[in-house]
């Protein structure tokens, strides 16, 4: 059944703001975890309204993600996925991205999640919450390695261009 809707809107609003601000806070103050403190009720209130088989899995998994991020950020834990994988990068829906620590490869995933939520959900609430959690992601990966940050901006942009065509 349909979750309601009825302030949906007003919610979808309020979570976009305090995401703009966690965004802003955690690149001004080059602290991370305020990106993340402002991106967790978006991706509560996603988990609750995702409804279909796939979108259930998706919101989960980034919910799951999300938690090891902030314990990644928090407790400064460094892991080298190229290393850990043998190889410096991998391919997802056909475009090359780099691997690397996996405080940077987790927001990665979570913006992946995203996008298969948008992709897959018929909801607009949803895919507004989607959407919400996409820009942060790539904010979170702009405040931890503005380098890798251009490489997934340029992700983004071409699945974006993608899913217009």
């Amino acid at each position: 059944m349909a979750k309601p809707f009825k302030n949906a809107g007003t919610i979808c609003i309020v979570l976009s703001i305090i995401a703009l601000i966690g965004i802003l806070a955690g690149i001004n103050y080059q602290m991370p975890l305020l990106t993340m403190f402002g991106l967790l009720p978006t991706v509560i209130y996603e988990v609750y309204r995702t409804e279909g088989e796939s979108t259930k899995w998706a919101s989960r998994g980034l919910l799951a993600v999300y938690v090891l991020e902030i314990i990644f950020i928090f407790k400064n834990i460094s892991f080298n996925v190229a290393d850990f994988l043998e190889k410096s990068e991998e391919y997802v829906k056909g475009y090359q991205v780099p691997l690397g620590d996996i405080k940077v490869v987790a927001p990665a995933l979570m913006a992946i999640l995203a996008i298969v939520l948008f992709t897959k959900t018929r909801g607009r609430y949803t895919k507004w919450l989607s959407v919400i959690i996409i820009i942060t992601s790539f904010a979170i990966v702009y405040s931890l390695d503005p380098e890798i940050f251009k490489t997934f901006l340029k992700l983004g942009v071409n699945e974006a261009i993608d899913q217009l065509n």
